[in-house]
């Protein structure tokens, strides 16, 4: 594997840190919000997997596109993505969309057929991130496209059953009634005090 540049480093790490506020924004029942402009901010998901060492449950948000019934992503750091890696390892996810919580199955597009093509919907999907990683997939030609994204690994992802219940998007939205319940009394009282 080769060694990350430095501006790399720092990419992922900011990375890492967004990724942390996305997965929040989900949990509290913004999901479908955060997808309000995809042509700009992207189409967003978040992919539930399985550490590969530790078997934890780990989260992540990814650009996507769907084709037919099939989700698709790419691991824009190749081989060195963490997720990439758990999923290689344990292909059994759940993953979040604004229309629904779905059990999945990940599986890499390897071959050449359709690659290119498929790519430039996910990076045309991904809104401002494609053209932040230097990847214009409006402009480029197929030839282009293909080099400035060799190291990058296509994944699909196929949908199972619908999932409910607790530990899907929106588990923790019960924060913003009991968040209001406690605070509108507390400005209340403090209007009442300045008078």
């Amino acid at each position: 594997m080769d060694e990350p540049r430095p501006i790399e480093q720092v990419a992922r790490q900011g990375f890492k840190i967004f990724n942390h506020f996305m997965i929040a924004m989900w949990r509290l029942g913004f999901g479908g919000w955060i997808n309000f402009w995809p042509s700009v901010v992207g189409r967003i998901m978040v992919i539930k997997h399985y550490g590969r060492r530790s078997g934890l449950v780990r989260r992540t948000p990814l650009n996507y596109a769907q084709v037919g019934d099939e989700i698709y992503c790419v691991a824009a750091y190749g081989e060195r993505a963490d997720w990439y890696q758990n999923v290689r390892a344990n292909p059994k996810v759940e993953i979040w969309l604004p229309d629904g919580w779905w059990e999945g199955v990940v599986e890499e597009i390897a071959g050449r057929e359709r690659r290119v093509d498929l790519i430039r919907q996910v990076l045309i999907a991904s809104g401002f991130a494609a053209y932040a990683a230097g990847i214009s997939p409006h402009k480029m030609d197929d030839a282009a496209l293909d080099e400035a994204t060799a190291k990058y690994r296509l994944m699909c992802i196929r949908r199972g059953a619908a999932r409910t219940g607790a530990g899907g998007p929106g588990e923790v939205s019960w924060v913003w009634p009991l968040a209001t319940m406690i605070l509108l009394p507390l400005v209340f009282l403090r209007k009442m005090k300045r008078r």
